[in-house]
């Protein structure tokens, strides 16, 4: 799927860039080819209305400076008369060829035009009883259009090459995003698929041995308890993958309210207090008092719920936990700290990914690796940042919100 996509976003990028050059440089001829025929006629206009030589005051027939082209001029008289005078570059002496000139020029009606047979531009002219026509050697012109295709071209395909490996470095960019999230969502079908099976298989596994009549009641009812309590987890599991669906496409509706933070982790702590004294744990806080912020009070609430489940499950036993709210310039921190193994760099960079878990061996089979997943989308949902640190052998969780 993923190189369709490279695919089409290249051919996409090399269509834009085939229409431009296609636009560009038929512009750029266009305009070039449009100049240098009206510069041409220019110059034939000067030369055909310029006064004639006079032989017999001995004035010489002088050519005006803006003449850039090889002409000559070709006069017809009233009695059908051909005369030619004009620049060295032709042979005015064959009077055939001249005659073969004026008449392909009368029998066409334009006043001016081009004579592709002979490479000629002309440009009628009358002048009282006198008629003349102009002719311009278009060779020169013909050759620069030429050269100028030719350039055209090899900075066409130049350019092609550029474009078409800026494309393929673009659309590896572009993709990225898209590469991740794939990656992610196959990972987090299979590690879905992983954790509903193992309840699935117990609950089918209990189901059967229910049926068996070998066995006894108090077996049956044992059988019972647990198709009812590991449907329970799988209840639990289902309602996470709901919840990160929704935080995912943005369904759920932020209730934004004033929140006194200060008293919501308080609150927050009480419930957590005799389930950290019968693990032999302590747990203590430092909060500052009147930090207020802009949120959801029932999500900002199951953040800390998440953070103090997370700390209360992997927190080495017999120590402290300790559960901080600073105020810091225009923003407040939360920090929940409690010694454990430190974690790597790896780990804290994936331990906010779904169904990661660090310590498999402490897996009571209650956690499924997607509390730290649901806070951080709430967060980011609040426009703030969570994340850990190791210091000192205590792992320490962070959340900054704006005040």
């Amino acid at each position: 799927m993923l190189k369709r996509l490279r695919i089409k976003f290249i051919a996409v990028i090399m269509s834009i860039v085939t229409v431009l050059f296609i636009v560009i440089f038929g512009l750029v001829l266009h305009f070039t080819m449009q100049n240098m025929e009206r510069e041409s006629e220019q110059m034939m206009r000067t030369m055909a209305f310029r006064p004639p030589a006079d032989a017999s005051m001995h004035k010489p027939d002088i050519t005006p400076d803006n003449i850039r082209l090889p002409f000559f001029t070709v006069n017809i008289s009233h009695d059908g008369e051909i005369t030619a005078s004009g620049g060295d570059y032709f042979d005015l002496t064959d009077t055939e060829m001249l005659e073969k000139l004026v008449d392909t020029v009368n029998a066409s009606k334009k006043e001016t035009g081009i004579l592709p047979d002979y490479g000629l531009r002309y440009m009628k002219n009358y002048r009282g009883h006198m008629r003349s026509i102009v002719f311009a050697d278009i060779s020169s012109e013909k050759a620069m259009i030429k050269g100028l295709i030719r350039n055209m071209v090899i900075i066409g395909l130049i350019g092609y090459a550029v474009f078409f490996l800026i494309s393929l470095l673009l659309a590896k960019w572009v993709t990225k995003p898209v590469e991740k999230t794939w990656n992610e969502q196959k990972q987090f079908i299979a590690d879905a698929s992983h954790e509903l099976k193992t309840p699935l298989t117990v609950i089918m596994t209990n189901a059967e041995m229910m049926s068996d009549k070998s066995y006894s009641e108090s077996a049956r009812d044992g059988f019972t308890k647990n198709i009812l309590s590991t449907s329970q987890r799988m209840r639990g599991l289902v309602e996470s993958l709901l919840e990160l669906a929704r935080l995912d496409n943005n369904r759920t509706q932020i209730k934004c309210e004033t929140v006194d933070l200060s008293k919501l982790i308080n609150d927050s702590i009480l419930p957590f207090e005799p389930l950290f004294y019968e693990n032999d744990m302590e747990l203590s806080s430092d909060i500052d008092n009147d930090i207020k912020v802009s949120g959801d009070r029932d999500k900002l609430r199951q953040v800390v719920n998440i953070l103090l489940d997370n700390a209360l499950k992997y927190s080495d036993p017999a120590d402290k936990v300790t559960v901080k709210l600073k105020r810091h310039s225009s923003e407040c921190i939360l920090s929940v700290a409690g010694l454990g193994t430190p974690l790597t760099k790896e780990e804290r960079e994936n331990i906010f990914k779904r169904f990661y878990r660090v310590d498999q061996a402490r897996n009571d089979g209650q956690s499924y690796g997607l509390g730290l997943s649901i806070a951080d989308s709430i967060i980011k949902e609040h426009n703030g940042k969570i994340w850990a640190e190791s210091e000192n052998g205590y792992n320490i969780f962070y959340v900054s919100l704006t005040m």
